[in-house]
């Protein structure tokens, strides 16, 4: 005989593959901590605030979110695209800054969720040399959020984390 699913199961939102981002959706309040001079041995951090709204796209597939940051003297806007593919597990985010005249479509960062916290990474350059760029997305929940994002310049042997944020639902 099998037992039916309990309800707190039931009630208990699946945090990985497809639906690891489903609680993302809506509107957030940002408090972000941006380290000065990435990769440079700063430890002088900027701190501001920011606004985001999610939503989903692709029948779930998919979402998206339109940020704004207020960070001082150099407010701005991007846009997250992010897809799931179903076959691998992984999820691929592509980040578009506003702040380029026609648009920058950063690499994607490749990656997925194991116990709640989602690992992402990818290679890119930063004042010409190459580096690799991780992103983790740990704490989500209804009402809140954290995001972190580091820098290899020794291909993942070490890491400076060189941004911090930390989402509240507003909507």
């Amino acid at each position: 005989m099998t037992s039916a699913p309990s309800v707190q199961a039931a009630q208990t939102p699946d945090l990985s593959g497809l639906h690891a981002f489903d609680l993302r959706v809506g509107k957030w309040k940002i408090h972000n901590r941006v380290l000065k001079a990435r990769l440079a041995g700063s430890h002088d951090w900027l701190q501001y605030d920011g606004a985001q709204t999610w939503w989903k796209i692709l029948n779930g597939l998919g979402n998206v979110d339109d940020t704004r940051l207020d960070k001082p003297g150099d407010a701005y806007s991007g846009a997250t695209l992010r897809a799931y593919d179903p076959k691998t597990g992984q999820w691929a985010i592509w980040w578009l800054d506003g702040r380029t005249p026609t648009g920058k479509l950063d690499p994607p960062m490749l990656g997925r969720f194991a116990n709640g916290v989602g690992t992402f990474y990818s290679d890119d350059s930063l004042r010409g040399k190459p580096i690799k760029v991780r992103f983790i997305w740990s704490k989500i929940t209804r009402t809140s959020a954290h995001w972190e994002q580091a820098y290899s310049p020794d291909g993942g042997k070490t890491w400076e984390t060189n941004w911090i944020s930390d989402f509240t639902r507003i909507g």
